[in-house]
């Protein structure tokens, strides 16, 4: 029997819009209100899968989710990009003028702000989740409050859409990734992308020696981000993206950096969904 995907948020959420487009429409999930809650099912063997955004075209990286990998020995087995549309919904009966609040993420707020300059009677309030807003507006008849979320929110909680696509940049895109405990059906014949983690002493070249490794092997950086390991001063991790065309030069590049770098370590090996 198939168990359901863990996912952040409640069903109407981004998250679970990416559950259904790569799994299936009608796929399951495990409603968590945290990443770290997600985390603890997929641990705990409730779920074999979790949706965990990973970065966003505007917003940047979430760091803490590369940790929440790293930490718990997790593995990345696939990504998908979602174009994030973000709506205005209240409802039936509701108009912009009859609205006093809007509540939703902070991230969906900030992005939105241009919007709602031409509205200054509406107040912006902070909340855990998008879809989470809407569910409460429908559930509990609330009068006054919109909620900003995706269309298949507005959909799953009968809601009336009072603006479409608000977000103040209309090509918005965000990273997710598919996370397991272990890749255990590793196809090479499929694999042309890898997450890495390594890490490099803060001395001159020797984060630049590394990437000529990646450039020499063929590997494309496609993504670099850098922490500091807080216990070791003036040391960092790095974590990087790499595709390629061929695994032979990964296998290659894999070989030179994991003796050249410190504590390196494979998050994930998986097919690059932007090709």
């Amino acid at each position: 029997m198939t168990k359901p995907i863990a996912i952040q948020g409640i069903r109407g959420s981004f998250h679970h819009e990416v559950a259904q487009k790569y799994f299936s429409s009608t796929a399951e999930v495990i409603e968590c209100m945290s990443f770290d809650s997600a985390v603890d099912n997929l641990l705990q063997h409730q779920t074999d899968s979790m949706v965990m955004a990973l970065e966003n075209s505007i917003a940047g990286s979430i760091i803490p989710n590369y940790a929440l990998i790293d930490n718990h020995n997790l593995s990345i087995v696939g990504e998908y990009y979602l174009d994030i549309q973000h709506n205005l919904m209240a409802l039936k009966g509701e108009t912009l003028a009859t609205i006093k609040e809007v509540h939703s993420h902070p991230m969906a707020l900030l992005q939105c702000k241009v919007f709602f300059k031409d509205y200054p009677h509406i107040k912006l309030v902070e909340a855990k989740d998008t879809a989470e807003v809407a569910k409460q507006v429908s559930k509990d008849n609330i009068k006054g409050i919109a909620a900003i979320a995706s269309k298949n929110a507005a959909s799953l909680y009968q809601l009336d859409i009072l603006a479409e696509s608000i977000q103040t940049i209309k090509h918005n895109e965000t990273r997710f990734v598919i996370v397991r405990r272990e890749n255990n059906n590793l196809e090479r014949k499929g694999i042309n992308k890898a997450s890495l983690k390594f890490e490099l002493d803060h001395k001159r070249g020797s984060l630049a020696t590394i990437l000529n490794v990646m450039s020499d092997c063929k590997l494309n950086l496609t993504k670099i981000q850098s922490l500091p390991k807080i216990e070791t001063p003036w040391k960092y991790a790095f974590f990087v993206d790499v595709t390629f065309d061929t695994h032979k030069d990964y296998e290659k590049a894999y070989a030179i950096m994991q003796i050249m770098a410190e504590n390196f370590k494979v998050l994930g090996e998986y097919k690059n969904a932007k090709t």
